[in-house]
């Protein structure tokens, strides 16, 4: 008997499990899975020549719970020891489901109300586009959203990406990621 129970139990877990794996997903018109970003995604600075535009993105099925979505654009490859942040957004509400091509500028009146920018590993709040050295293999850009548990984050406004990170991770339900490659 107790065999069948832990059996049924395990069955139910896995089941639960896939239904958040399989179904949330995050969609670009602009960037193609496992592609090349163009020039629009480059950073402009630090010997790059890009227009620094942050791509429309859009997600469907989130986890059941969800109370609000944060979104990261990440270089694992960066040869700092640690990646490179290039955009945190958080705070996103529930209801929000995409976000239009340079939402991530940070003068921008597209980002959706309530929704805030962090700092990059730039410096500055906003989206900063791609810029691997020159010479570099080409690196991995991973956009990723985050279904959270939370209404709100609550971090100082000065808060390092890591920090929003650490807090994201904390809070989260669920992600679904979409990775292209940049090389100069």
């Amino acid at each position: 008997m107790k065999l069948i129970l832990l059996k049924v139990a395990i069955l139910i877990i896995g089941l639960n499990c896939s239904v958040y794996a399989k179904d949330f997903s995050l969609m670009s018109d602009s960037i193609k899975p496992n592609g090349r970003l163009t020039n629009k995604q480059v950073f402009s600075g630090f010997g790059c020549s890009g227009d620094n535009v942050s791509p429309a993105l859009s997600w469907k099925n989130p986890p059941k719970g969800t109370k609000s979505f944060a979104i990261t654009m990440y270089d694992p490859d960066a040869p700092t020891g640690s990646g490179w942040w290039h955009w945190v957004v958080y705070n996103i509400q529930p209801s929000v489901s995409h976000l239009v091509e340079n939402a991530g500028d940070s003068n921008s009146k597209d980002l959706p109300i309530g929704s805030i920018q962090g700092r990059n590993d730039f410096g500055s709040v906003g989206f900063g586009g791609a810029c691997p050295p020159v010479g570099d293999k080409p690196h991995r850009y991973q956009f990723t959203i985050y279904a959270l548990n939370v209404e709100r984050i609550a971090v100082p406004e000065n808060a390092s990406p890591a920090l929003i990170g650490y807090m994201i991770h904390m809070n989260s339900l669920g992600s679904s990621k979409l990775q292209a490659k940049y090389g100069r």
